[in-house]
Order: structure tokens, then sequence, then C-alpha cells
């Protein structure tokens, strides 16, 4: 009997059969289900962002103030420059990426091994930079204090120039105790001691009549809400509760704490990847040296990693316009 062959009138089209659909092979069509994949998480985070940001539009931090150091500028306010150059380093490392991967197709090893040692290079500066921006926003500059409602409470002096917790707070001799779960609350202790007490903070606030409290309410210019000498004065006595200097998990300087989640969790999460991809590339590049690949006699390999270079570029890009920018 013979037996019949059923036509689709597919074949030798896209998807026609074989086991390379879209002609990519199969490495290829998994990294790209795997950056699908991934695009959709850092899409619900960066959804979740904005939401929050929604609920506390009138009360979020202004990057411009938050994100203006620059190494070795030690007191110059230079809002967003060193992100914006950490950005640029991060976007060159994905051209040199383009340059491997265009160097691979042409089966030249010198060419690739070069263009991967930039791109690792420029994935090493960029997290070095990222822990940095950490550092500094996790020790903060000023400091501040909080209200009962957890509300942030930031000083300026008569120019509206910030003032820092050390140039306010009078020392006193009184000996502050660390409240641990031993001597308080069983379930509940102090990670570590601020550096100034909100009694210091009231007292030197108090002898400093130039001095005045800035809410983080934003008003209809778009700034932060400055209250009156006499305002400054009853809310700090009246509302003020602790102090706060720099970010944690529970309370920052900047404002709401949502803030501080949001930058550990969102840039947190695309270090990893960007550690993550600089480890991969450093495998890939003492691979080409080795001539595993001119053995082989493709370099898809330096391809499939390039496209998840490309994808870790690309997210930067979304998380710098909407959390640093926007």
């Amino acid at each position: 009997m013979e037996a019949t062959v059923v036509r689709t009138g597919t074949e030798g089209k896209t998807w026609g059969g074989g086991n390379e659909p879209l002609k990519a092979s199969y490495g290829k069509l998994m990294m790209w289900f795997f950056i699908t994949s991934d695009a959709l998480t850092f899409s619900g985070f960066l959804a979740a962002y904005g939401f929050s940001r929604f609920k506390f539009i009138d009360s979020w931090p202004i990057a411009d103030e938050v994100f203006n150091h620059f190494p070795f500028l030690h007191g110059v306010d230079a809002p967003m420059y060193y992100v914006a150059l950490m950005t640029f380093i991060l976007i060159f490392s994905s051209v040199t990426m383009v340059l491997a991967v265009d160097a691979g197709h042409q089966l030249k090893k010198g060419k690739v091994t070069f263009y991967m040692f930039l791109t690792i290079i420029g994935g090493i500066i960029f997290l070095g930079s990222q822990a940095w921006e950490w550092k500094n926003f996790i020790n903060g500059t000023y400091g501040a204090v909080y209200t009962e409602g957890g509300n942030i409470l930031q000083f300026i002096d008569g120019d509206g120039h910030r003032v820092a917790l050390s140039d306010i707070a009078v020392p006193e001799a009184s000996v502050r105790v660390e409240h641990e779960a031993r001597n308080g609350i069983w379930f509940e202790s102090e990670r570590s001691l601020p550096s100034y007490s909100i009694e210091e903070v009231k007292a030197g606030f108090g002898e400093n009549s130039d001095l005045l409290i800035r809410t983080q309410m934003v008003n209809e210019e778009g700034e932060k809400t400055i209250l009156s000498r006499e305002e400054s004065v009853a809310k700090l006595n009246s509302e003020a509760v602790g102090v706060i200097e720099g970010a944690n998990l529970t309370r920052n300087e900047y404002g709401p704490p949502l803030f501080a989640d949001f930058f550990f969790f969102i840039t947190g999460f695309h270090g990893f990847h960007v550690f993550s991809g600089v480890l991969i590339n450093i495998i890939i590049f003492f691979n080409v040296i080795l001539g595993t690949y001119e053995r082989r006699g493709n370099y898809e390999m330096v391809e499939k990693v390039g496209l998840y270079w490309h994808f870790v570029d690309l997210v930067w890009v979304f998380v710098f316009t909407f959390f640093y920018l926007v």
C-alpha cells in the first residue's frame, strides 16, 4: 500500500517545519523566550512603581535632589549627571557588543576578542557606578526627621538650601542606648542609632532662627512646601518623633518609604542581570581566546549572549526614563 504524504502548502516557508523556525536556531529561540518572559517581569515592576508613584504624587521625592552626587566632587550639586554617565557607558557597551557579533559573522577572532573585552569593561564600570550610587543613597547627605505618621521633615536655610543635621544638632551629654530586644519590646530592635537624637536636633533648630522646615509635600510649582519660621517650630516640636539618615527598607530621608523600596528592588534586580551578563561574557570571552568557536566555524554563542546584553541595556533605558527622569 502506497503511503500518502499530506501537503500543507507551507513547505519551504518560515514555519514549514524543520528545527529552525523563523530561521533561528534552538539556542537563539530559547534566548528569545527567556527575554520575553523577563521583559514581562520588568514591566510588572515598572507598572507597580508607576501606580505607587501616582498614589503619592504630591509627596514623591524629586530625583534631581536625590541623585545629585558625582565622584570626587564633594559638595557640588550635579543633578543626574552621574546617572546619565552610567547610562552612556552601558549603552556604549551595547555598541561594542554589536561590533563583536559582526566580527563573529566575519570569523575575525581578534576583533571579537577586543570588542568583547570592551563590553566586559563597560559592564564592570556600570556595576561599580551602581554600587557607588547605592552607597550614597543608603548613607544619605543631609538627614531629616520623621513624624508619627511617617512623613519626612527636611531643613533649609533662609536661601532655600538644604542644611544637614550635623550643622543643626547640639550634642547633649546624656548617653543614648540602642533599643534591643533584650532591653525593650522583644520583637523590635533598632538597626543602629542615628548620629543625633531628636532632642539634639530640636535644640539646635531652636537656637538658629534662620532655619526653616521643608515638608515632603509638593506644591503647584512642583517644589517642596516650605513652612514659615513659626509653623516650622510648631511642627517640629509637636510632630517630630525621630531622626533618619539615608535610606533603608523602613524609612528614608527623601520621602515615602516606597521610594527607597522600589529603588533597591528595581535597580538591584537590574544590577543582578548586569552582573550575570558580565559573568557570561567573561566565559564566552575566554572561549573565544581558546578558539572554541573558531573550531566550530561560527560564533553563534557570542550572538546569543549579545541578545541578552542588548536586552539588559534596553531595560535600563526604561528604568532610567521612568525612575530617574519622569
